[in-house]
């Protein structure tokens, strides 16, 4: 690919560890259901997922209203946003603030591309929202990862073509749909965990931009 452009960053488990508060709180959730919901689960179906969809597969099979369901979402949200209360610039994952610098000293772009529609909540909290130039959240398409929407709406909004983005996910869903919008694929975790990204790295914890760069 030609040099980046920009770099599109999912939020959680990427910059920062929401990731765990989205599980305690679906896990509450699914206790009180008395639905079983396993950490394991959690990582390898929930994570980069929307809120319905995320719900969808924990009561897979059982039957709901629609009524119930909106309760249910909006019943996990709370302790999301209970959770979160606490959150402090010191969550950002080490490293991370130096980065977004780094990518705004160097010329290129950077945007969020998350599933939460709680996602500027959390940047407000983390001291970070500065530091990007366009926020995409659950609030921003109709259609959560692994469609791309999300990415290509992101790409919109630093207003640079697919092909010159760089998409950063620590959810296989995720790198789905950073593929499918036509960009180079970051991806941050197990190899294992992904199918289709180009690069893989263990944590973002002191990543450089040139080590994003690398090989992309």
């Amino acid at each position: 690919m030609p040099k980046a452009k920009a770099i599109l960053f999912d939020l959680d488990g990427v910059l920062t560890d929401t990731s765990e508060y989205h599980y305690r709180a679906w896990k509450q959730l699914a206790d009180e259901e008395g639905i079983p919901l396993t950490r394991e689960e959690n990582d390898a179906h929930l994570r980069g997922v929307g809120r319905r969809d995320s719900l969808m597969y924990i009561i897979r099979g059982r039957q709901y209203s629609e009524d119930k369901i909106q309760e249910m979402m909006k019943r996990k949200n709370d302790y999301y946003n209970k959770l979160i209360e606490q959150m402090s610039p010191k969550e950002v994952v080490a490293g991370g603030r130096e980065l977004l610098q780094e990518i705004r000293q160097a010329g290129l772009k950077s945007a969020v591309a998350s599933a939460s529609k709680n996602c500027r909540i959390v940047l407000e909290r983390l001291q970070i929202i500065d530091l990007f130039d366009g926020i995409a959240d659950g609030n921003s398409v109709v259609n959560g990862k692994p469609a791309p929407d999300i990415f290509v709406f992101a790409a919109g909004l630093v207003q640079t073509s697919v092909i010159d983005c760089i998409g950063v996910e620590d959810a296989d869903a995720g790198i789905e749909a950073i593929k499918t919008a036509g960009m180079y694929a970051l991806g941050v975790g197990p190899k294992e965990r992904f199918k289709r990204a180009d690069k893989v790295v263990p944590t973002m914890e002191n990543i450089r931009l040139k080590d994003i760069l690398a090989d992309a």
